[in-house]
């Protein structure tokens, strides 16, 4: 329990003081998949959402025109503020913001239609519980939909990738392969519909700002990936000049489940 308290401490104290990046960040604020996440879940009019660990609230505002009401919950209340203020310049009025816990969410059960979770489990230290208890919120036949960065299922490769996010991030976790995904989703009861797999790139000055990185934490980050296997470099398709890093890949996989 210390363990996963300090990792909610960390993830409160980075996110609190990067609210505004992650709200005006263009990877997270326009990405194809928000526009493939109204397609494949077909809100209805009528549907409760949740959108846990809202960050910027980007999902938030892409549900609001077509359903009921959202309710947005984060662990950071900067963050809910500086979300909160975002949607009310977008004139998204049926938008309710509390702050929760992930892995302990302050509803009862059975309270929504659909549950969403964009780029945020990597940052939870028991990502059983929040499976277990996206099931506990949904109703009978509630969606869930889930985006998250993804590793390969090598111990060792996804070990180094996961070290290099923990470098650049301290409050980063641990990304799962999508078998370990599966696995916690078949024991809460979940069943799949739909996934895909896409990768994502990223310059990587900007990546690493937008998480107020040191200058020491960018040459620390900078040198792991650069001695990094050659294999491994290949995998995520680093591109490297000059000794400097430029651009990785992420691997992402969004999934629609029900319950």
């Amino acid at each position: 329990m210390k363990h996963e308290d300090e990792a909610k401490a960390a993830v409160q104290s980075q996110f609190g003081k990067n609210a505004a990046n992650y709200v005006a960040s263009e990877s997270h604020a326009k990405g194809d998949d928000l526009e493939l996440l109204i397609q494949w879940l077909q809100p209805k009019a009528s549907d409760r959402a949740l959108d846990i660990a809202t960050g910027g609230g980007h999902v938030s505002k892409a549900l609001s025109p077509h359903v009921q009401q959202v309710v947005a919950t984060d662990l950071t209340a900067e963050m809910l503020r500086a979300a909160s203020a975002h949607l009310r310049a977008a004139g998204c009025e049926n938008v309710l913001f509390v702050r929760g816990d992930a892995e302990r969410l302050p509803f009862l059960e059975g309270a929504f239609d659909l549950v969403t979770c964009r780029i945020a489990p990597h940052h939870f230290p028991n990502p059983q519980a929040f499976v277990e208890e996206a099931a506990r919120v949904l109703v009978p036949g509630g969606q869930l939909l889930m985006i998250d960065n993804v590793v390969p299922t090598d111990a060792k490769l996804s070990a180094w990738r996961n070290r290099i996010e923990k470098l650049r991030d301290p409050s980063h976790v641990r990304c799962l392969s999508i078998e370990e995904w599966q696995a916690l989703f078949q024991q809460a009861g979940f069943v799949e519909v739909r996934s895909r797999v896409r990768r994502k790139s990223f310059s990587f000055l900007p990546w690493m700002e937008r998480m107020s990185c040191t200058d020491e934490q960018m040459r620390e980050t900078e040198a792991f990936i650069l001695a990094g296997d050659a294999a491994w470099q290949d995998q995520f398709r680093v591109v490297a000049e000059g000794g400097r890093v430029k651009s990785l890949e992420i691997e992402e996989w969004m999934v629609l489940l029900k319950k």
